[in-house]
Order: structure tokens, then sequence, then C-alpha cells
């Protein structure tokens, strides 16, 4: 016999656009024990939301203005062990989907996908199970995971909250300026948290700070430019 849950599922929706989190919202006010407490649009935005809603799931976009998805997950889940995190993300890139479930993540869902993926991977969050979507491969990911355990990948782990923000944010292109605004720290600290990134991850230039942050799931690969 089946145990159904009757709590209400208190849901923070966090996507950058907002036409997006427009469709989102209706697919999950058709279920009637869901309620979506909160919405956010930017990484920083979402890690300080769910800290003062305490939902039971966050559904997540991992392209983000600010900081990523991906260094959201990794501060909920150094915060918050009881809020689950449902990733909800056009890219595939299997780095990407290791690195999300490394971080914590209880499901991940493609947005090309059927929408009623998403009502399927929060209630699959909720009994404390993992969803994803039906195209991305459990035997795949084993093996991009047995991959990324060794050399610079695991490297990445001793940074600080700060150097990784650094890190993602550089590798995106943001100037030092930049991403002093978007963290709210000054400038030399911003130099001080990339130079300590940089030297632990033995990185020489930017050219090598893409490749490691798109190899390692931290940024996504660029879409391909038109023909």
């Amino acid at each position: 016999m089946t145990t159904v849950n009757t709590r209400n599922v208190r849901i923070l929706l966090v996507d950058d656009h907002a036409v997006l989190r427009a469709g989102m919202r209706s697919v999950l006010e058709t279920q009637a024990d869901f309620t979506l407490v909160g919405e956010a649009e930017d990484g920083l935005d979402a890690v300080k939301k769910t800290l003062e809603l305490q939902p039971d799931v966050v559904v997540l976009d991992l392209v983000l203005r600010g900081i990523q998805g991906l260094e959201v997950l990794r501060q909920l889940r150094d915060q918050l062990g009881r809020t689950r995190v449902v990733v909800l993300s056009m890219h595939q890139d299997l780095a990407y989907v290791v690195e999300a479930l490394r971080q914590g993540a209880s499901g991940y869902v493609l947005k090309a996908g059927a929408s009623d993926e998403v009502i399927k991977a929060i209630r699959a969050a909720m009994q404390g199970m993992r969803y994803l979507s039906p195209s991305l491969s459990e035997a795949d990911i084993a093996a991009v995971e047995r991959q990324m355990q060794s050399g610079k990948a695991e490297l990445y782990d001793t940074l600080t909250t700060r150097e990784r923000e650094a890190c993602q944010l550089a590798a995106q292109g943001y100037t030092n300026d930049e991403i002093a605004d978007q963290l709210g720290i000054n400038r030399r600290t911003v130099e001080s948290h990339r130079f300590r990134m940089m030297h632990k991850l033995n990185l020489k230039n930017q050219a090598e700070l893409v490749q490691f942050a798109i190899g390692r799931g931290v940024i996504p690969q660029p879409p391909a430019g038109p023909d």
C-alpha cells in the first residue's frame, strides 16, 4: 500500500527569465499540494530567499546572473540540510549534470522535456529519491563521475566559497570591478581571491581558467554560434 503525503510542499522557484518563471509557475499551480512561497532571479538572491523562506524544494536553473546555480547548490548544501533542490536546466552536458548531483541536487530536469517531469522530480525529492530526465543515462553519468575523480577537478573542492564565486564569475569573463560589484566586496579583495584561486588550481591564464571551468562543470559549454 502506498502512503500518500498530504502535506503542502513549499517551493521556491529560481530562474533569471521572467517568462520561464511564469510558465513554470503555471505548471506548479496545477498541483493542489504545491505552494509557491517565492521566486528569485539571481544566485545571491536565491541563497538569501532560501535561508529566509526555508522551502521544502528549490527548483533551480543553473545559469543565473551573478553566482551560478552550482555555487547556489553548494552553499545551500552547506547551510540547509533539509531543503531539496531540483535542477531545471537547458544544459545536458554530463559534466554539468554530475557536478549538480555531487553538490546535492535531488533531481536534474531538462527544460526541453515534458512539463510534468518537474512535478515528478519534486515528488521524488520529497520521498528521498533521485530523478533524472529520461534522456540522461545513469551509466554515462557514472562514467563521467569516475573521470572527474582525478587531477585538477578535485582541487576545486579546496577553494573557499569566495574563491569559487570568483572562479565562476572570472570564467564567465567578468572583470575584477564587475566581480566586486556582484559580490559586494572591494576590488583588492577580489584580486586576492582570484590570485589564490588560480594558484590552487595551478592555472596560468584566462584561457586555462575557462577550459577548466567548462570541463569541471563550473560553467556551461557556450552554445555554438550561427552557421
